[in-house]
């Protein structure tokens, strides 16, 4: 099926219970709230799901307000190239970028990634969360994970070797990836570096506060150092040189994924390896994030795990093992 006309925007806030909780350094939360964008073309409806968040000023009602003032841009034509300008990245352009995108490749009755000229994305390797807590809470959440091959451990600061011992004896088999949140200090720095090498993490995420993480570019560094806060696109790239081995890709943060796909592109230029990340969200969040899958040496893309339930169509899950989204759902 095939349309030239230009499609009409929707948008609606969704609210989705955490299997449990969800912690990091910055706090506790219950659910996800994302906000989702559908762009209707007669029958054929392109869709994009993005999470606002908090840490960069972004709330749910005004993600939907910017998307919702993007309709008569969208309905005289606005394509994906123009939206790169004319929304500044965030959560709304991720989900209007995704939604195009959805939108071209049901339009064509071909799959995204053909479109693109990319690599189809592959089952792989996702990490799982382990939220952050008291060092026998967070060992005994690691014990009933120890059967996956990679865990993502959130710290907070104050403690974070005995938490990360305490995570390294429950799970002995486990490849660890530990993210600090902006959580750590000058002072404290080397020393939790220590304890995660003592402990065999592989990657440490952005240990220090962005903007405030010029020590990282002078010490030895013992394991890698990811960016998360400290990078947002292709224009942060430059400047994380010499502190940084790696960057997290996210698209809530890039604006989307056209951006994010010229952001990987660019950051394995620069010698970056890449980890793909995600916020807390379903499904429709992780499918597009799933093209930069065969870029990525690291994937968090564990989302939906998180969830008590997961949206219609969602992504299928083997353990930690997660397949390319079916047509149903996205792209």
């Amino acid at each position: 099926m095939t349309s030239t006309g230009f499609p009409i925007l929707d948008a609606q806030i969704g609210h989705w219970p955490i299997a449990g909780s969800f912690t990091i350094s910055r706090g506790a939360k219950t659910e996800a709230v994302t906000v989702i964008a559908e762009l209707r073309d007669g029958a054929i409806v392109g869709r994009g799901e993005c999470v606002p968040y908090p840490r960069y000023g972004e709330t749910p009602d005004a993600t939907l307000s910017a998307l919702l003032a993007m309709r008569d841009a969208i309905a005289s034509g606005l394509d994906r190239e123009a939206l790169q300008t004319a929304m500044p990245p965030g959560a709304a352009r991720n989900a209007l970028d995704c939604a195009l995108l959805d939108l071209e490749a049901k339009r064509n009755g071909r799959r995204i990634w053909d479109l693109l000229g990319r690599r189809a994305p592959e089952p792989c390797v996702t990490a799982y969360t382990i939220s952050l807590g008291t060092p026998d809470v967070m060992a005994k959440a690691a014990a009933k994970a120890a059967h996956r091959p990679l865990l993502k451990i959130k710290l907070g600061g104050e403690g974070d070797p005995t938490r990360i011992s305490a995570v390294r004896a429950a799970a002995p088999q486990s490849q660890l990836i530990v993210d600090a949140n902006e959580s750590w200090t000058d002072a404290n720095l080397e020393s939790n570096l220590a304890a995660c090498a003592a402990a065999g993490v592989t990657l440490v995420e952005q240990p220090l506060p962005a903007e405030k993480d010029e020590a990282l570019a002078n010490i030895a560094r013992p394991l890698a150092v990811c960016a998360d806060e400290s990078v947002h696109d292709r224009g942060s790239l430059e400047a994380l040189r010499g502190r940084y081995d790696a960057v997290n890709i996210k698209l809530d943060k890039t604006g989307g994924l056209t951006e994010a796909l010229a952001m990987a592109d660019a950051a394995q230029e620069l010698g970056f390896d890449i980890m793909v990340g995600c916020m807390v969200a379903t499904s429709l969040s992780m499918a597009p994030a799933m093209l930069l899958t065969p870029l990525a040496r690291y994937v968090d893309l564990d989302g939906p795990l998180l969830l008590a339930e997961d949206c219609t169509h969602g992504l299928y899950y083997e353990d930690s093992l997660v397949y390319p989204p079916d047509a149903a759902l996205w792209g």
